[in-house]
């Protein structure tokens, strides 16, 4: 199936598999087109979406809590702001939990990840998924939809990261270590510092980067969102 990015479409992808796999969360996800990537980067709706999880490895590791907010044009709607803490079925690791702080007797109160699913990708519908580092995310997505649904993630992505890197390209200047980090990038900027390590606070955070990069941008040329996805 690896071949497929190279020969179709974001939007033919979605459509064959539409056609392919039953009813469920999934399905009502991919009925809804994802936005089409001539529009204006305005015109587009975004899900800023951040994990924390027991370790980076999306196959064996699991998702701890999700936080996403949704971004309207260039506005990001706080009303929208959502933090859900998911149940994992291991113990969670010891140097995961020093980072976020998730306890295993707090998660074992949480929501199992099938309950948790359906609401994210209720969320995403008709988005174009937004994070920093957005492989981690969306990589957990796709293992996790393949586990309960038997079928693959697919959904427009925006990488904040990745859009940093394409202006230090730009500038012909060197990145040094930590320059691509979240707070490092929001600094930039001229953005506040935000605790890390928080789902629903990174999120929001990288959708204010976002926000501030399109809008740095916006003053060279007009921006569509094929200038912004790395998932397309």
């Amino acid at each position: 199936m690896s071949i497929w990015k190279h020969l179709f479409n974001l939007e033919e992808r979605r459509n064959w598999w539409t056609r392919k796999m039953p009813d469920g969360p999934l399905r009502d996800f991919y009925d809804t087109p994802f936005p089409a990537r001539d529009l204006d980067w305005r015109q587009v709706d975004y899900l800023a979406l951040d994990f924390e999880t027991t370790g980076l490895e999306a196959k064996q590791d699991q998702i701890l809590s999700v936080g996403y907010a949704t971004i309207k044009g260039d506005r990001m709607l706080l009303s929208s702001a959502t933090h859900i803490l998911t149940r994992p079925t291991m113990n969670i690791p010891e140097a995961s939990a020093v980072v976020h702080g998730i306890l295993d007797d707090e998660a074992a109160e949480a929501r199992h990840l099938e309950e948790v699913m359906p609401i994210m990708l209720n969320a995403l519908k008709g988005k174009a998924l937004l994070a920093h580092h957005a492989a981690i995310e969306y990589e957990f997505l796709n293992n996790a939809c393949k586990n309960l649904y038997g079928f693959p993630f697919l959904c427009p992505v925006v990488d904040t990261l990745a859009l940093e890197v394409r202006q230090f390209r730009m500038r012909d200047q060197a990145i040094r270590s930590g320059d691509l980090r979240l707070a490092n990038a929001r600094t930039r900027y001229g953005l506040p510092r935000y605790p890390a390590h928080n789902a629903l606070t990174d999120a929001l955070a990288a959708g204010e980067l976002f926000l501030a990069q399109a809008a740095y941008r916006r003053t060279r040329k007009p921006l569509k969102l094929k200038d912004l996805i790395v998932v397309s």
